[in-house]
C-alpha cells in the first residue's frame, strides 16, 4: 500500500499544472505566497482512494509531500528538500553530486550500494535536537549548511477531543527540542484538521485553533504555524488516530537509525512500470477533497506560513545561496 501511495503522490506532483509557476504574487501593495491548493486536494485524496489507515503513514505523507512540493516551487534545490520527489526520499545532495561524477562502472556499483537496506539513505529524516533525536517530517539541509528548514506535520481526522491535547503537547516539546539546537533554521508546524470538527465538536475545534495560533507566537518555538481544513466525508476519513509514537527515537546514535530499502538515483528515474501504470489509472478516480480555507484564521493561513518559512531561510543565509528562490521572490507575478 505504501508503494502505491508514493507512486500516486509522485505522479501528482510531477504533473501538477502549477509545479513550475512562481508562487509569489502581488496583492495590493503586498508580496504574498500563493500555495497550490488544487494539488493539495489531490494529494489528500490518495489516502481516501487507498483506504489507508493512519498506521500506514500514508495520510500524514500527503501533508509532507505537499509542504516539500511547495518549497521546491519556491525555488529551493529539489535534492535538498526532503522528502524528495523520488526515492531515495532522504539523501544529502552532495552524495548525488559525487555519484554522478564517477566513471560509469563505479557509478553503477555505488548506486547498488545506496539501494541496499540502511545505507546511503532512508525514508525519514532523523535529527538530534537539544535533548533527543526526533523524526522531522519535512527538512531542507546540506552538509555545508546543516538544517535550514524543519517542518513538523500532524493530521487529525477523528477523535478530536481524545487526541487534541496530546498533539499540541507533543508539538510544544518538539519545537523547544529543535529550536534550541537549530536557532537559525526556519521552524514550522502544519496541522490538518477535518472540517467536520467545526460542527461535530465546535468547542474542541475552537480550542485547537486557538492553541495553534499560540504555537506560532512563541519566540523559542515555531516561526509559523499553518492550518488546513479538509472537508472530508466519513468515507474519506482515515479512521482511528492511533499511530506509532512520534517522540524520541529508540536508537542510541544517528548511525544506528533503522533504514529501509531505497532506490538508487538511476532506479528513481525509471519507476516500476506496473506501479506507474496503476497510479495513472487511479489518478482519475481520486475522490475530490474540498478545502475550507475560508475558515482558517489569517495567522494560520498556509500562504503566510510559506512566506515566513522562505523569508527566514533567505534572510539567514548569504546572498549567493538559494539564487533561484531569491529570484522568484524578487520578481513576483503581477
Amino acid at each position: 500500500m505504501r508503494e502505491s501511495g508514493w507512486a500516486l503522490f509522485d505522479l501528482i506532483v510531477r504533473e501538477a499544472p502549477q509545479r513550475n509557476g512562481n508562487p509569489w504574487t502581488v496583492k495590493g501593495d503586498a508580496r504574498v505566497f500563493e500555495p497550490d491548493f488544487d494539488t493539495l486536494a489531490l494529494l489528500l485524496g490518495v489516502p481516501a482512494h487507498l483506504q489507508a489507515p493512519t498506521q500506514s503513514g500514508i495520510p500524514a505523507l500527503a501533508l509532507d509531500v505537499w509542504v516539500s512540493y511547495e518549497m521546491r516551487r519556491a525555488g529551493f534545490h529539489p535534492d535538498r528538500v526532503w522528502p524528495r520527489p523520488e526515492p531515495p526520499r532522504v539523501l544529502p545532495g552532495e552524495v548525488f553530486e559525487f555519484v554522478n561524477k564517477l566513471p560509469a562502472a563505479d557509478r553503477r556499483r555505488l548506486q547498488a550500494t545506496i539501494s541496499t537496506k540502511g545505507t546511503g539513505g532512508t525514508a525519514s529524516a532523523n535529527l538530534l535536537g537539544k535533548n533527543y533525536v526526533k523524526q522531522v517530517d519535512v527538512v531542507m539541509s546540506s552538509w555545508a549548511t546543516g538544517p535550514e528548514l524543519l517542518v513538523s506535520t500532524k493530521r487529525m481526522d477523528s477523535s478530536f477531543g481524545k487526541n487534541a491535547a496530546n498533539r499540541v503537547e507533543e508539538s510544544y516539546g518538539d519545537a523547544k527540542n529543535l529550536r534550541l539546537r537549530y536557532p537559525q533554521a526556519a521552524l514550522g508546524f502544519v496541522f490538518a484538521l477535518s472540517a467536520r470538527a467545526l460542527t461535530a465538536e465546535p468547542d474542541t475545534a475552537a480550542w485547537i485553533v486557538d492553541l495553534l495560533g499560540k504555537l506560532g507566537r512563541e519566540d523559542d518555538a515555531y516561526d509559523a504555524v499553518a492550518l488546513v481544513l479538509p472537508d472530508l466525508t466519513p468515507e474519506q476519513e482515515t479512521g482511528s488516530d492511533e499511530e506509532e509514537p512520534a517522540g524520541p527515537l529508540e536508537a542510541g546514535t544517528i548511525d544506528e537509525f533503522p533504514g529501509e530499502a531505497v532506490a538508487s538515483p538511476l532506479e528513481a528515474v525509471l519507476a516500476p512500470p506496473t506501479l506507474e501504470a496503476e497510479a495513472r489509472a487511479a489518478l482519475g478516480q481520486l475522490p475530490t477533497v474540498r478545502l475550507r480555507q475560508e475558515e482558517v484564521p489569517t495567522e494560520l493561513d498556509p500562504g503566510r506560513f510559506f512566506a515566513i518559512m522562505c523569508n527566514r531561510i533567505l534572510d539567514n543565509s548569504p546572498v549567493n545561496f538559494h539564487k533561484e528562490a531569491r529570484a522568484l521572490r524578487a520578481e513576483p507575478r503581477r
